[in-house]
C-alpha cells in the first residue's frame, strides 16, 4: 500500500484498483488521484481486497474508490466493505470496476445497486442523457447528454437506486430485444449510514478524459465522501 499525502487535517480516500487488467486499473485510477489530493484528501492505494480486512484502516476512510473488475472477494473481505460502507464510509467507482466486480457476491451487488449483463455490439456510439428531474443533482447539474463511443453496459438494476442518467440502447441483429431498452448510466444509492455512486462509462482511458464522464466521476466522489 501506498500513501499520497493531502493538506493538513485532510480526509482519507482508499484507492483499491486489481482484477481484470483490461480495465487498466493503474492508470485508470491515477487519473483521478491527482483530483483527490487537489480536494484536500490523504489518498492511500492498495493492490489487494485485504485492504477490507483492515477494520481500523476503513473506519478512518471517508471514500473507497473501487477499480477491481471482476475476480473473487472472500465473504470476511466483503463482511468488512459492507460493514465499512454501512457505517458511512463513501463507495465510489465506474464500469466494471464496480458494476463487474464480485459477480458471484450477492450481497455486494445489493449495495452497489447494478451488475453488468453485457455490452452489446462491443464499442458503440452511444448518448448518455441526464434525467431531466434530476438535472439540479450536484453530480450531474449542468450536463444535459454527451456522445461516446465505447461499451454500452447492460445491466441488471435496483429499483431503488437514483437514476441520475441513462442510455438508450439501439437495435443489434443478436440482441433483438434491446431496441428502445433505457438503462442506467449514472446513479446513486444509500447503504446504512453510507453512500454509493456508479458511473458505467469507463471502459478505457479516453473515455475517462471525456469532459463530461471526467466531470461527473470527480464530483460523484466528492458526492460518495462521508
Amino acid at each position: 500500500m501506498t500513501t499520497s499525502p493531502g493538506p493538513a487535517g485532510s480526509r482519507r480516500a482508499l484507492v483499491v484498483r486489481g482484477g481484470w487488467d483490461g480495465h487498466v486499473p493503474v492508470e485508470a485510477t491515477d487519473r483521478f488521484v491527482p483530483f483527490l489530493r487537489e480536494s484536500g484528501y490523504t489518498v492511500e492505494v492498495s493492490d489487494t481486497l485485504d485492504s477490507y480486512l483492515d477494520a481500523d484502516l476503513l473506519a478512518s476512510t471517508d471514500l473507497i474508490v473501487q477499480c477491481w473488475t471482476m475476480g473473487q472477494i472472500s465473504p470476511e473481505q466483503s463482511k468488512g466493505l459492507d460493514t465499512a460502507v454501512r457505517a458511512g464510509t463513501g463507495l465510489a467507482g465506474w464500469h466494471g470496476g464496480i458494476a463487474d466486480a464480485f459477480r458471484a457476491d450477492l450481497e455486494y451487488n445489493f449495495m452497489v445497486g447494478g451488475q453488468f449483463i453485457c455490452h452489446p455490439g462491443g464499442f458503440v456510439d452511444h448518448e448518455v442523457q441526464v434525467l431531466p428531474e434530476r438535472a439540479d443533482h450536484p453530480i450531474v447539474a449542468g450536463v444535459d447528454r454527451f456522445a461516446v463511443h465505447t461499451e454500452q453496459y447492460y445491466v441488471h438494476a435496483d429499483p431503488s437506486i437514483d437514476v441520475l442518467a441513462s442510455t438508450t440502447f439501439a437495435a443489434h441483429p443478436d440482441y433483438p430485444w434491446i431496441d428502445g431498452v433505457t438503462m442506467p448510466a449514472v446513479w446513486t444509492k444509500p447503504w446504512g449510514s453510507g453512500r454509493v455512486f456508479v458511473c458505467t462509462v469507463g471502459h478505457k482511458l479516453d473515455d475517462l478524459d471525456t469532459p463530461e464522464v471526467r466531470t461527473i466521476i470527480e464530483r460523484g466522489l466528492l458526492w460518495a465522501s462521508r
